[in-house]
C-alpha cells in the first residue's frame, strides 16, 4: 500500500493547494521580507534603487528530461537570475519562481527543484519571496530576481580605453558539459563531472561579484560566451576589446579534457570563445585596481566595438533563440 500512494504522488492526484503546502515546507523567506510566500503578494522593503531581471528555463529548450536532475535545476534557474543581479553592482533580495508543469510530474520533481533554488539563493543572500503555479504540457520555469543598488550600476556602455578586461569565474565549462551530456556522458566519471556540473547547475563566483561595485567600469553576465557578451559590452562602450592569447589559450587549457574526451581538441577554444551558461563575471576596469578574484584576459582600446583575438575580429558563436542558422 505505501508504494502505491508513493505512485500517486503527483501534481494532478495532490491538487494545487497540496502541491503548494509542499513546495512552501522547503521555502526559507528570511528576516528581510516583511510578508512571503503564502498571500496575495510579498512585502519587503528596500535598502537602495530596485533592480529586476527575468529568466526562464523550458523543457526541450534549455533541458532534456533524459538528464533532468531538478535540485540541479533549481540551482541553476537561482543562478542565472541571481548572477544578472549581482552583474548589475546591485545585492540580491528576493525571487518570485512561475511554474508550470504536466499533472503527471511526481511531486518529488517539484520539491526538489524548490530545494535547489532554495539552496542557491541562500547561498547568495537572497531568498524566495512568492510565485505561481500552472499545468502545461511541458515543464517551464520563470524565475523574476529582484535586487537593490548602494552605488551606481554597472552597465555595459561604461567600459574606456586603457580598462583591463577580467573574468570571475570560468568560461567555456558549461558548453563543455552541454556537449558531453548529448554525446551520452553523465555524472559519476571524474574526468567529466566537472563539466556537466557545471552545465546542470552554475554556481556563480558572488564573493568576488560583491567586490565589483565602485571599481567596474562596465560588466556583464558570462552567459552567452565571451564572443556574444564582450562583443555586446565592446559595442554598447564604442571600444574594442583586445582578447590576451596567452590568457585565452591558459583558459582553454582548463576545459581541454574534455575536448579530448569528445575526440576533437579544437573544441577547447570553441568552447571559451563562444560557449554559455557559466555564468560568470565579465567586467572592466583600472587594471592597477582590480579586485582579488578577477583573471585578467584582455584590454580596451580606442575603437568602434570590436572583439579581436590576436588581431582578428571575432563575431557572436553562441545559442540564440529564435536564430534560423541554428
Amino acid at each position: 500500500m505505501r508504494k502505491l500512494v508513493a505512485m500517486q504522488q503527483t501534481l494532478g492526484s495532490l491538487g494545487e493547494d497540496r502541491v503548494l503546502e509542499r513546495i512552501l515546507s522547503h521555502i526559507d523567506p528570511g528576516d528581510h521580507v516583511s510578508v512571503g510566500p503564502g498571500d496575495d503578494a510579498a512585502v519587503s522593503t528596500l535598502p537602495g534603487p530596485t533592480v529586476t531581471t527575468t529568466d526562464m528555463l523550458v523543457e526541450e529548450s534549455d533541458f532534456l528530461r533524459e538528464w533532468l536532475d531538478p535540485y540541479r535545476l533549481g540551482i541553476k534557474a537561482a543562478a542565472q537570475n541571481i548572477s544578472d543581479i549581482y552583474a548589475m553592482g546591485a545585492t540580491p533580495h528576493g525571487l518570485l519562481m512561475s511554474l508550470s508543469a504536466p499533472s503527471d510530474t511526481h511531486i518529488d520533481v517539484i520539491e526538489e527543484f524548490t530545494r535547489g533554488l532554495n539552496d542557491e539563493a541562500q547561498r547568495a543572500g537572497a531568498a524566495i519571496i512568492g510565485g505561481d503555479l500552472s499545468t502545461g504540457g511541458l515543464i517551464t520555469i520563470a524565475i523574476t530576481a529582484v535586487g537593490y543598488l548602494r552605488t551606481e550600476p554597472i552597465l555595459r556602455s561604461g567600459a574606456r580605453p586603457n580598462d583591463g578586461v577580467f573574468l570571475a569565474g570560468t568560461v567555456g565549462h558549461a558548453a563543455a558539459g552541454l556537449d558531453l551530456l548529448f554525446a551520452g556522458h553523465r555524472l559519476g566519471n571524474s574526468d567529466t563531472d566537472t563539466f556537466i556540473e557545471t552545465q546542470l547547475a552554475p554556481r556563480p563566483d558572488y564573493t568576488t561579484a560583491t567586490r565589483l561595485p565602485g571599481w567596474a567600469h562596465a560588466g556583464i553576465d558570462a552567459s552567452d560566451g565571451l564572443s556574444g557578451d564582450l562583443g555586446k559590452v565592446a559595442r554598447k562602450s564604442g571600444v574594442d576589446i583586445e582578447l590576451d592569447p596567452e590568457a585565452i589559450a591558459g583558459l582553454a587549457q582548463q576545459v581541454l579534457p574534455a575536448a579530448r574526451i569528445l575526440g576533437d581538441p579544437d573544441l577547447a577554444l570553441t568552447w571559451v570563445l563562444h560557449g554559455g551558461e557559466d555564468h560568470g563575471y565579465l567586467v572592466t576596469g583600472p587594471a592597477d585596481m582590480a579586485p582579488v578574484g578577477l583573471t585578467r584576459i584582455g584590454t580596451c582600446v580606442t575603437g568602434t566595438g570590436k572583439l579581436t583575438l590576436d588581431g582578428t575580429d571575432i563575431q557572436p558563436g553562441a545559442f540564440t533563440h529564435f536564430s534560423e542558422a541554428q
